[in-house]
């Protein structure tokens, strides 16, 4: 043994290192700072979007300590025992989607959540966090690049709850969900030749979807997006008054409080999916800037954990978080500024939420164990 160690002088000093705090107390400080700025952030432009309702604020605040309290506790999990429990959770997932069809609650048209003990959830929204773990775990046992039917088998892992969510109906969350899973089976080094399959698949499969898939209120969600003049009273009022905050905040914005637009409650949905329109228009152009770079900085984050990770399951469920929480951000805004169809997706930590502000809090302490695991070797 000591032949050994004085041949390898700089291993051996790397293994007698002390770890450092953030390890011994499995917390990414960087990325906990960040969500903090943000969460503290959010619940500024809330109170304004909400109409000034501090119970609206309360509430936000206490499903953001509750979220905080679920990651750290999952940054505290070690790695392989998530491995071992995530084929249980995806099981046990799946299990709650039916529930949701067979006896779910329902409000405004859809039947999405689930009420148990006097506690309503979205199991829809926790699928978002197991299915790209349920993908990374089936990937990271086997060969990479996957081979075809590898990719099959990833494919029905996101399929069926995708497959179970749209029937609620959810079509946003479902797509979220099927994405998630995609960037696992992207990040595990998929060929060229799957990726464009999938592209002129889903080109070619867009008009019997239109026609068979979608409902007659999300065909006209597409048309609206087209041209929402069309009905200016009715199904394209969300996105002219959201293009008017937007656009009449200019580049220092009307102030805190001061937005006509949410303020006189011309904005439906200020303080959920169009939030980013109340912080337009009372913020500008310079509070969406600053709100965009605390974003950047954050995926930038994720991105580099998922770099320095020690093994394939850990970069694929740490690249798959990452993306999803860019495709929130991309689709919320784009449908805000009228560029994408409005699917019903909050802004992260900003929009009022519930399950998915908790779930989405539990996926960033994944990351966050994922950071802190030890390395033996640098």
């Amino acid at each position: 043994m000591g032949d050994y160690v004085r041949q390898m002088p700089e291993a051996s000093a790397d293994l007698a290192r002390r770890p450092q705090l953030s390890q011994r107390l499995h917390v990414d400080f960087v990325l906990l700072l960040l969500l903090s700025v943000l969460s503290l952030f959010g619940l500024v432009v809330l109170y304004s979007a909400s109409g000034q309702e501090m119970g609206v604020v309360v509430r936000q605040g206490r499903y953001l300590v509750l979220g905080f309290i679920a990651m750290l506790v999952a940054a505290q999990i070690d790695l392989q025992r998530y491995r071992r429990l995530t084929p249980l959770g995806y099981l046990v997932g799946l299990v709650m989607l039916v529930m949701v069809i067979v006896a779910g609650a329902d409000a405004k048209g859809a039947q999405r959540w689930l009420s148990l003990g006097g506690f309503r959830f979205q199991p829809s929204e926790i699928m978002k966090l197991l299915v790209p773990m349920s993908v990374a775990w089936f990937l990271s046992a086997r060969v990479l690049p996957p081979r075809l039917w590898h990719v099959f088998a990833g494919l029905g892992l996101l399929g069926v709850p995708a497959a179970l969510v749209i029937l609620q109906p959810d079509l946003g969350t479902a797509l979220l969900i099927a994405m998630s899973g995609l960037f696992a089976l992207f990040m595990s080094g998929l060929g060229w030749r799957y990726i464009l399959g999938a592209i002129a698949l889903t080109i070619a499969s867009a008009w019997p979807a239109w026609l068979f898939l979608l409902h007659d209120y999300q065909r006209q969600r597409i048309l609206t997006l087209l041209n929402p003049e069309s009905d200016k009273l009715g199904a394209g009022w969300n996105i002219i008054q959201s293009k008017t905050a937007i656009g009449s905040g200019g580049w220092s914005g009307k102030g805190w409080l001061n937005g006509t637009q949410s303020q006189l409650d011309f904005l439906p949905e200020s303080h959920t999916d169009f939030i980013i329109a109340v912080l337009a228009e009372e913020f500008g152009l310079r509070g969406v800037l600053v709100l965009l770079a605390i974003y950047l900085l954050i995926l930038l984050r994720g991105l580099w954990i998922g770099l320095r990770a020690q093994d394939s399951f850990s970069r694929l469920v740490a690249g798959s978080i990452t993306l999803t929480f860019f495709v929130y951000i991309f689709v919320n805004m784009g449908m805000v500024s009228g560029l994408l169809p409005v699917v019903g997706v909050p802004l992260p930590l900003v929009s009022a939420g519930g399950t998915s502000l908790v779930t989405l809090l539990a996926g960033f302490g994944v990351l966050m164990a994922i950071s802190t695991q030890r390395r033996l070797v640098v």
